[in-house]
């Protein structure tokens, strides 16, 4: 059974009581400008070595997609000693587990109040509220709308379709691949937006032609479930 990581968050503060040797309550109520080294992604976390104030260390938090080099801010965290992550197959001396990183200052100090990977796999993930573009475009030759897509998701499971589109939303290396949302203006019952995941990178505002195989009811565990998503896609030049 998997520990969802606000309650391995709160373990560590009530282990901290009788072992203090391995956990230790640490920056609770600072918060942290940090410049990111490094992002290690698994399942459920991304594992980043951070740069504050010229010294660096190694924070978890629930999966991010940060960039390196860029800012970051932190509140609340715990520090764990020679913590084994089995996943990586990694020792950190030192990590410190906190609940969210952002770019907002805001945002990275506000309160959690719900459970960043819930556990139940039997609802679709919440997504981010994404709105739709004013944007038209055709069909790529010897392909298919999104809205063709979306009426007909039977027909096309676990099929190659072809799709042209505008990058509205691109978070790179989470689980070892790049996750962009596509719109072309088009929609059915209230979908427009696609989410497809590649190896290959690109930029919100791209109009781009994919090719790729097309899954419904994917669950990618941790209650990451999407009724519709392209997989494996490539970038058709």
């Amino acid at each position: 059974m998997k520990l969802s990581f606000t309650f391995l968050f709160l373990f560590f503060v009530l282990a901290s009581c009788d072992s203090p040797q391995k956990a230790d309550e640490s920056k609770q109520s600072a918060v942290h400008k940090v410049i990111v080294q490094e992002v290690l992604h698994v399942n459920e976390y991304s594992y980043i070595r951070v740069l504050e104030e010229g010294q660096e260390s190694w924070i978890a938090a629930p999966t991010t997609p940060v960039e390196i080099g860029k800012k970051y801010y932190y509140g609340k965290s715990m520090e764990m000693k020679n913590f084994e992550s089995k996943d990586l197959g990694k020792t950190f001396e030192t990590v410190y587990f906190v609940e969210r990183i952002s770019d907002n200052l805001e945002e990275a100090t506000i309160p959690l109040t719900e459970n960043p990977h819930p556990e139940n796999t039997t609802k679709e993930a919440t997504k981010p509220i994404i709105e739709k573009k004013e944007v038209i475009i055709e069909a790529a030759t010897e392909g298919i709308s999104l809205a063709e897509l979306f009426k007909n998701r039977e027909k096309y499971n676990n099929t190659v379709v072809t799709l042209k589109g505008e990058v509205t939303k691109y978070n790179p290396a989470i689980m070892n691949l790049n996750w962009i949302h596509l719109q072309d203006g088009t929609d059915f019952n209230g979908e427009f937006d696609l989410t497809l995941t590649t190896k290959s990178e690109v930029k919100v505002g791209d109009v781009i032609t994919i090719k790729g195989k097309v899954a419904l009811n994917k669950d990618f565990g941790a209650g990451y479930l999407y009724t519709i998503i392209v997989e494996n896609t490539e970038l058709i030049k």
